[in-house]
């Protein structure tokens, strides 16, 4: 019975299965119970002020119940440290008038998350294929203009290329890139 106090004896996993299986929220909700203080924690570290972070409890709670995920979640408490987290970052993003740098101490840093790392080198990986796959002139271009940074004037005397074809191969070979790294990716939108 969901109300009984079995509940504490359950498992993470056992009380999500008695939510999935049944769809009642009261087990999903003795779920979300067991980290309150955890989730409190964590708004208070990013938001500091003990309203705001229960707010934001109340609107992660809202957030599970109404979007939990349909795929398995093998480590609840870590799937819903993460939800608290990114909601608490986004309330200091909507905070217009942080601006200092104490603001930019809560965002993560982008280099110690792998994920983040190994979607930036699939990436650039599949840049570096497709500027390969452009033809030489605007591979040419396309290289020193965004990747060594040069100047229109600085290509021109380089290659020996008219300003009117250092514009147009930039232009043509970054369109055939999008379109390259589009096929790649399958996604056919232009």
């Amino acid at each position: 019975m969901p109300g009984s106090a079995n509940h504490i004896n359950l498992s993470d996993e056992e009380l999500l299965h008695s939510y999935r299986r049944s769809g009642d929220n009261i087990w999903l909700g003795h779920l979300l119970q067991r980290y309150t203080t955890l989730l409190l924690g964590v708004g208070l570290k990013y938001l500091k002020e003990k309203s705001l972070a229960e707010d934001a409890v109340q609107q992660v709670f809202m957030k599970a119940l109404t979007h939990l995920p349909q795929e398995e979640i093998l480590n609840f408490k870590g799937w819903l440290y993460i939800l608290m987290r990114n909601h608490c970052l986004q309330q200091l993003r909507d905070k217009t008038h942080i601006a200092d740098d104490k603001a930019l101490a809560y965002i993560p840093d982008k280099e110690n998350d792998r994920e983040e790392e190994q979607l930036l080198e699939h990436t650039l990986q599949q840049m570096t294929e497709a500027i390969e796959l452009l033809n030489e002139e605007q591979k040419q271009t396309i290289v020193l203009f965004y990747l060594k940074k040069l100047s229109y004037e600085q290509i021109i005397a380089q290659t020996g290329f008219t300003f009117m074809q250092v514009k147009s191969y930039i232009q043509n070979g970054k369109r055939n890139l999008k379109t390259l790294l589009l096929k790649k990716t399958g996604n056919n939108r232009p």
